[in-house]
């Protein structure tokens, strides 16, 4: 290759670093009433996925989970994750839809996720998206709880939940959100 033909390469990837820069710094808009542009959101979510997959893989999951350390876990997830990701017939918490991005209906999403990534998340946290990291202050055992129960939300009822969290799902109810 010439030296015209890599400085014209190279003036156009500045060219469109500067306009992404400027982008992000003055045009993008960062209030969460705002929605993600479709570009921002498959980039983030995308990014996401990826990195949780490829952090996760590593994780040794018990192969059976007793009757309770689900319980337990129903515990941890009305206590602390039902506010903003909701149950089956429990709608989250109405400010938790203000969130951006929007923390996912994990009674839908998390049919999406291996339990080993469900791990991870519980554990690390999300950047910039409201998920806390709880590993800093729960134990694995906890962990593992949360794991194993966010990991069956997808099959159970709205009646089995209530039953599971003691009427505790603290995002509301399907009839009535805080």
């Amino acid at each position: 290759m010439g030296s015209k033909t890599i400085g014209a390469a190279l003036g156009v990837v500045a060219t469109l670093l500067v306009g992404i820069a400027i982008w992000l710094s003055v045009a993008y808009n960062v209030a969460a009433t705002d929605m993600h542009a479709d570009a921002v959101r498959w980039t983030l979510d995308t990014t996401m996925h990826r990195s949780v997959s490829s952090r996760a893989q590593d994780i040794d999951l018990p192969e059976s989970v007793s009757d309770g350390m689900l319980s337990q876990g129903a515990e941890h997830y009305a206590a602390s994750c039902a506010h903003c990701h909701g149950g089956p017939g429990v709608e989250p918490a109405t400010w938790s839809r203000g969130m951006r991005p929007e923390p996912p209906h994990l009674v839908e999403a998390a049919a999406e996720w291996e339990p080993k990534e469900i791990y991870w998340i519980a554990e690390n946290g999300i950047k910039m998206s409201g998920m806390p990291a709880f590993g800093p202050h729960h134990g694995r055992e906890e962990l593992l709880a949360i794991t194993a129960f966010v990991s069956q939300l997808p099959g159970l009822s709205p009646e089995d939940y209530t039953a599971m969290t003691s009427g505790g799902g603290h995002g509301g109810t399907a009839a009535h959100s805080e």
